[in-house]
């Protein structure tokens, strides 16, 4: 089903962060000293934010399942940092995107938020960054979490780094992302729409559309990056990549809630988590929704030659 929302307005990319929480947050990704504004420097922050921020819906799931009447958590960035620094929690696309484009941002980044489609179903369901060095743009996914940032400027590139693998190319004057998600059997693509968007597009579709129907309202959904590529929780399911084989591991209540705080969830989070009744909600297969099938092949599978410039 084609959005049809008008085009949105064009935003700036956010307040700047407060020193002292932004020294904080780089102590905590483990970067340190001088960023330059350089495609290594992007690299450095958007590389570590892979490692150790993850995209999980805790927070979004309490919220609606625990009848919190007020917004749901993390899109205001300082919001985002301050718990992710005490809890270990990040967020879905929407506010993720939104406290790393800030983040970039406030380290003297030109970064920008963009919204497009994932799965490519013509409907605005995903917001992402782009940052521009050097009259390049570039693509620092929070939910893909390629380690290495995207060219967003040429015709094809088909690459990765790090055991992660992406490929990018030219649609319609836009750009369409192909990344490996496990446990997706095949590379799903996302298509950029709106580019730059404001942070009240933001705010729309996560408050109003995605809490409405979403794909991360029923159940747990932990992705955290790694050098092998991303590991997930999809429920009771865990997925992780070794030696380019995807290990698949049946959790019970008390696995699952260890795995979490092995991924550096506090207790406090995880009794909050539990008590909204969303453990027993993971567990129930009422709450898998469909996956988007999807239309078309990565471009390396149709012999397409990368732009080499």
């Amino acid at each position: 089903m084609k959005d049809a929302s008008p085009a949105p307005a064009v935003g700036s990319s956010g307040d700047e962060l407060d020193t002292d929480l932004l020294k904080h947050i780089l102590g905590a990704l483990g970067v340190e000293g001088t960023i330059p504004l350089t495609l290594d420097g992007l690299a450095t922050v958007y590389g570590a934010w892979c490692r150790r921020v993850p995209f999980d819906n805790i927070r979004k799931m309490i919220s609606i399942h625990a009848g919190d009447p007020g917004p749901l958590g993390g899109l205001d960035a300082a919001d985002f940092f301050a718990n992710w620094l005490e809890h270990g929690t990040g967020g879905t696309c929407w506010p993720s995107s939104n406290a790393l484009c800030v983040l970039l941002s406030s380290l003297g980044f030109d970064a920008r938020r963009v919204a497009g489609s994932m799965f490519d179903l013509g409907v605005i369901n995903h917001g992402t960054v782009k940052i521009r060095i050097d009259g390049s743009d570039w693509l620092a996914d929070t939910s893909m979490l390629t380690n290495l940032p995207l060219p967003t400027h040429g015709d094809l590139y088909i690459g990765g780094a790090d055991g992660i693998s992406a490929e990018v190319e030219r649609v319609d004057g836009s750009h369409v992302i192909w990344a490996d998600f496990v446990p997706m059997p095949v590379y799903v693509p996302c298509r950029l729409h709106f580019d730059p968007v404001g942070a009240d597009l933001y705010e729309e579709r996560y408050e109003i559309f995605s809490r409405a129907q979403s794909p991360f309202n029923g159940r747990l959904y932990f992705r955290v990056g790694g050098p092998a590529g991303a590991s997930v929780i999809l429920g009771n399911v865990r997925f992780s990549r070794v030696q380019s084989e995807v290990v698949v591991e049946e959790l019970s209540r008390d696995g699952l809630c260890e795995q979490l705080r092995i991924a550096g969830v506090s207790e406090r989070m995880l009794e909050r988590w539990i008590s909204a009744g969303t453990l027993d909600m993971s567990f129930d297969p009422a709450n898998i929704p469909p996956t988007p099938e999807v239309a078309g092949v990565r471009p390396s599978l149709r012999n397409a030659e990368p732009d080499l410039d």
